[in-house]
């Protein structure tokens, strides 16, 4: 028997980029998802080594986003064996989950930042952070990642909220 094609994601516009989130899964696994729908790239959310980083996206040819979670305190340190290997770091939440824990961390932190990679902030974002957000002076910040407070069913983000917040924040 054959396989089974994916579900097909619905169409986004062409500004929106596709991110598959993965956590502690095999290469295979990530390359035939990043084939199945189209992903333009891919976060890694778990255990992964640098050489994993590296191996994942010189097979599927995509920017790789590697996670790393953040407590009361931060050893930047642990970045550099990555450095080479992902185009962008991902500061979340230090929790029990891998993401999805629904609160912040003290972003003030990030202040450190000792690399020029530039990054996303993540972990329980919601739309009352967002002056915080924009008085954070984090030149590298490129993108944030927000939670499920903006959305209005599961997987389905309040496009209106959105545009506030984007607003909000100077974007």
């Amino acid at each position: 028997m054959g396989e089974v094609p994916p579900e097909k994601l619905p169409n986004f516009p062409f500004t929106t980029r596709k991110v598959g989130v993965f956590v502690n899964q095999t290469t295979d696994e990530i390359c035939q998802a990043a084939a199945n729908y189209g992903l333009q790239l891919l976060q890694l959310h778990g255990s992964e080594s640098p050489e994993f980083c590296r191996c994942v996206g010189e097979k599927t040819g995509l920017p790789v986003i590697k996670a790393f979670s953040v407590g009361d305190a931060f050893d930047f340190s642990q970045l550099t064996p990555y450095e080479k290997v992902v185009s962008y770091f991902i500061f979340d939440t230090q929790g029990k989950n891998h993401g999805g824990n629904g609160v912040t961390f003290n972003w003030e932190l990030l202040k450190n930042y000792p690399s020029h990679k530039p990054f996303f902030l993540s972990g329980g974002i919601g739309m009352v952070q967002a002056r915080e957000i924009a008085n954070l002076d984090l030149p590298l910040l490129h993108a944030i990642d927000v939670n499920s407070r903006f959305e209005i069913a599961p997987g389905i983000k309040d496009i209106e909220q959105l545009r506030q917040f984007k607003a909000a924040v100077g974007l």
